[in-house]
């Protein structure tokens, strides 16, 4: 396997950017679970920049989800205002770093270190998750006001359903997935079709962030949202794609260190009770319910099956991918929305 010596990129990318202030050390503080890296640099002087590193996908959709991200930071409205981290930028644009050198290709980002106030507690009983949908609902509300003055998108759910599509045919895909080739095709146009059908050309796209665990943000002491971080899985897309992951924050269950992606969650009372706030403030729409198991059949293509190595270790991906095929895959045939709809009146 190829050593990559990532600290020595990250000290490139910051002479790059700023060759007047010297690094005095990199600090590695990524998430063990995950092969994504995160640093924090210290500069001569003491003064911190957070770096992250990425290596997958493509160059220039790595470059556009920053640049937007940077945009929707600077554009959302109080209380909202300083949510997200701001990309450090030189020249008027958000300073983006590419190291290529034979086989290695990646890509690194500066942001300023963002604040953190609480986090959660690990299990929330009903007055957390009541409150927790009140604010996301707030805050999806915020991020779809921005929408109309962000920089144009071009990933979408469809070309990511087709770069799954095309992998299958190369070697690597051959080699990772040949024994479930069948199976992901037919999930594949299963989505593809449920996507015309409920959404394509009649729901709105907003900014979503997807991952949305517990670890991923900071609240108040009375549970407003303080602040963002980790932006992996930022996308413009249906602002559905964040409720499986709200579902697991409100879940019996509760954060988990070893975890599974059930659909379980999305059936919950406990997730009946966000919805039931979200939808008082942001008022959702059948189609985007009935998308709800399609919006979970996308995270699972997408993030488990096509990029599951990229993001988790290889112990995780190999039994996040596994589940996918025994259990969570074939377990959305046996979900239904008509008790969500009821609940919601819809």
């Amino acid at each position: 396997m190829h050593f990559i010596n990532y600290p020595a990129i990250v000290q490139q990318a910051w002479a790059a950017f700023d060759p007047s202030r010297p690094v005095q050390d990199v600090n590695d503080i990524s998430a063990l679970v995950s092969t994504n890296h995160v640093f924090r640099i210290t500069l001569d002087g003491g003064d911190h920049v957070i770096a992250k590193l990425s290596f997958f996908g493509k160059f220039e959709q790595f470059k556009d989800d920053h640049r937007i991200i940077h945009a929707l930071a600077n554009n959302l409205l109080y209380p909202f205002e300083n949510v997200l981290a701001k990309s450090l930028m030189k020249n008027g644009q958000v300073f983006i770093y590419r190291h290529q050198d034979g086989p290695v290709d990646a890509w690194v980002v500066f942001y300023n270190p963002i604040r953190t106030l609480d986090r959660m507690p690990r299990r929330l009983d009903e007055t957390h998750i009541r409150k927790l949908g009140n604010e996301m609902a707030r805050f999806h509300l915020a991020c779809a006001r921005a929408s109309s003055v962000l920089p144009k998108y071009a990933k979408t759910l469809r070309s990511d359903i087709q770069g799954l599509l095309d992998l299958l045919n190369t070697e690597a895909g051959k080699a990772e997935h040949h024994a479930h080739a069948d199976a992901i095709r037919h999930h594949c146009q299963l989505f593809l079709e449920n996507r015309q059908k409920l959404v394509a050309k009649t729901v709105e796209t907003m900014p979503v962030f997807v991952d949305w665990n517990i670890g991923n943000f900071s609240v108040t002491n009375d549970l407003k949202l303080f602040s963002r971080w980790d932006y992996d899985w930022f996308r413009i897309s249906y602002r559905v794609l964040d409720f499986y992951f709200f579902s697991r924050v409100c879940s019996d269950a509760g954060d988990r260190t070893v975890f599974s992606y059930y659909i379980g969650p999305l059936a919950e009372e406990r997730f009946g009770w966000f919805l039931e706030e979200y939808h008082q403030i942001y008022p959702l729409t059948e189609r985007e319910i009935r998308f709800l198991p399609e919006a979970y059949r996308f995270f699972i293509l997408n993030y488990v099956i096509k990029y599951g190595r990229y993001f988790f270790n290889d112990t995780y991906a190999s039994k996040l991918q596994q589940e996918a095929f025994d259990i969570y895959l074939p377990s959305i045939e046996q979900f239904s929305v008509e008790p969500i709809l009821a609940r919601l009146g819809l």
